[in-house]
Parts: C-alpha cells; sequence; structure tokens
C-alpha cells in the first residue's frame, strides 16, 4: 500500500504483548503497569487481522504472500525457543543487548541476566537465523562506553549491531531527550579506537545504514531518529498489543482495529480501515518541532 506522499509501506511489525519481564530504562517506567489481558488481541484475532509463540509464528508463515518472519526479543527464553521457531518459519531475529558489561545490563534492565541473553544469541545462531541483528539503545550515563567494546563483536561474528539513539516517548520523554547519545558521536567513539568504518552497499530500505570495521565479519549500523531523521524513507507501520495499527512509532495517531474486530467486521472492512490509516500516515515524526508522542511509552507500542 502507498500512502500519500507515495511511501510503499510494506513491512508490518506487530507487537504479542505489552508484557516484559525486564524494565529496561529507555523503555518504560520501574513501576510500570500493564494493560489486562482482555484488552489485547488473542491468537485467533491476531491472525485475522503469545503464550504460544510458536503456533503464532507458524501461522503467519502459513498466510500467502508473507515473504519473512523476523522477531524481536530480549532472548531471555530465546535458548530454547530459536529451533522450534525456526523450524515453523522464523527467518531472523533482532536482539536487543545493550551493554556486555554484567552489572551495567542488569541496571539498565532492571531485572536482565546477561548470560541468559548471550545463550540465546548463540541459540539463535545455531538454528540457522540469519542475519542475527544486535540492538543497542545507547543511552547517556548507562551505556555509552560500552559502544567500542559492542563493536568488536563484529570482528569476531557475522552479526549485524545496530546503535540507536534513544527516543522520546510517553512519561518518561524528558529523560529520554537529556540521554540521547548522537550517531555522530556513537561513529567517533568507534573509530577512535577500531579504525575508520568502511561504507557498505545499502538497498535504502533499512533503517541502519551498514558499516564495516576492516576485516570484520559481520557490519555496524547506526539509527538516527533523533538527529538524522530518515522519515522519507519510512516504508513501515506497526500493530500495538491492544490491537491498535500505529503508522508511525513517535506520533500518537492510531487507527483502532480491536474494537470492530470484536464487533463482527469483515476482513474488508478491516483492510479499509488499514488502508485509510496508511494514506493518513504523517510525513514525519516531528521531533524537530518538539512535537513529542505522549499517550504510550515504547514497551505499550512494541518498538
Amino acid at each position: 500500500m502507498n500512502d500519500s506522499y507515495g511511501r510503499n509501506i510494506h513491512y508490518l511489525r506487530i507487537s504479542l504483548t505489552d508484557r516484559c519481564n525486564f524494565r529496561c530504562v529507555y523503555c518504560m517506567p520501574a513501576d510500570m503497569v500493564f494493560q489486562p489481558k482482555s484488552y489485547l488481541l488473542q491468537d485467533d484475532e491476531l491472525l485475522t487481522v503469545r503464550p504460544n509463540l510458536v503456533n503464532i509464528v507458524g501461522g503467519i508463515a502459513a498466510i500467502p504472500g508473507i515473504k519473512e518472519i523476523a522477531m524481536t526479543t530480549n532472548a531471555l527464553k530465546l535458548e530454547k525457543l530459536a529451533e522450534p521457531l525456526a523450524k515453523v518459519g522464523l527467518k531472523r531475529v533482532n536482539i536487543s543487548i545493550d551493554t556486555l558489561d554484567a552489572e551495567r545490563f542488569h541496571k539498565m534492565t532492571r531485572f536482565g541476566k546477561l548470560e541468559q541473553v548471550w545463550r540465546g544469541i548463540l541459540a539463535a545462531e545455531r538454528a540457522g537465523l540469519y542475519p542475527i541483528k544486535l540492538n543497542s539503545v545507547v543511552v547517556r550515563g548507562y551505556n555509552e562506553d560500552d559502544i567500542v567494546d559492542l563493536a568488536r563483536l563484529t570482528l569476531d561474528h557475522a552479526w549485524d549491531m545496530r546503535f540507536i539513539e534513544v527516543m522520546p516517548l510517553g512519561s518518561i520523554a524528558e529523560f529520554q531527550m537529556d540521554s540521547v547519545v548522537p550517531v555522530a558521536e556513537m561513529k567517533l567513539r568507534i573509530e577512535s579506537a577500531l579504525g575508520r568504518l568502511e561504507a557498505v552497499d545499502w538497498d535504502g530500505h533499512n533503517p541502519a545504514r551498514p558499516f564495516r570495521l576492516r576485516g570484520g565479519r559481520g557490519t555496524l549500523g547506526f539509527i538516527s531518529s533523533v538527529t538524522e531523521p530518515f522519515c522519507a524513507g519510512c516504508d513501515r507501520m506497526r500493530l500495538s498489543a491492544d490491537g491498535r495499527l500505529r503508522l508511525c512509532l513517535l506520533r500518537d495517531d492510531e487507527v483502532d482495529l480491536l474494537t470492530p474486530l470484536r464487533a463482527g467486521a469483515s476482513d474488508e472492512e478491516l483492510r479499509a480501515l488499514m488502508t485509510r490509516g496508511v494514506i493518513n500516515k504523517p510525513w514525519g515524526h516531528g521531533l524537530a518541532e518538539h512535537v513529542i508522542a505522549e499517550s504510550r511509552v515504547m514497551s505499550q507500542i512494541g518498538g
């Protein structure tokens, strides 16, 4: 589907739950209250528009026209799930890992254990999920000193390491804006320690333009949502766990699909709602004009 600016919106990101066994400082407040399960899309409703994740992935893979399924995860349970997910159609994973220091990892996630995440990454590699993309949200005062160590992973592993500027959302937006580490600073830190970043061929669709360290097996990418927005090439939309279609991560405009779905809307009626939402997709996120989405924190959207 094309929006009113001619962008082909072909990438749908589905959030299976707003719950998480971490409480990352950039994603949600420490005292986060999750939505009742009755407010969320159930398994059968999800396939019309979690805990049986393997069946959900297999059901989506069976839908005609689906080219690729990828999953974003904290990898805490991935050690056991990687192989079953790969067998039913999962192709690749995006894994959050903000530091390689166990103490800082626990400080950032408030609950997480780094060794479990690391075992999940290795299990994904053994299961043949490729490429493995590792995401690090860089937060001033927490993990900016870990950038070089994370970048160094690409020298020995054929992984895509991506560094992300923290994005202001919801009730913790003020903290987030004060915590932004610009991509330019990230690159400078890496090049000062590990040498020049070499540009890699890029099709322009992925927001993280790839680079490589000399002799490296993997790539490095940088997502500069705040300092260098890439809205002109945005090709994605998100379906939240409570059935809202969100056309821009950093805008509050949403299309409610859950209410009409539960009221018996036909596939054609749901398709019309989605099409109207895509047509009205905003041009950009508006951070330059100090427009900040306030209705949700990141965990409620799904990243």
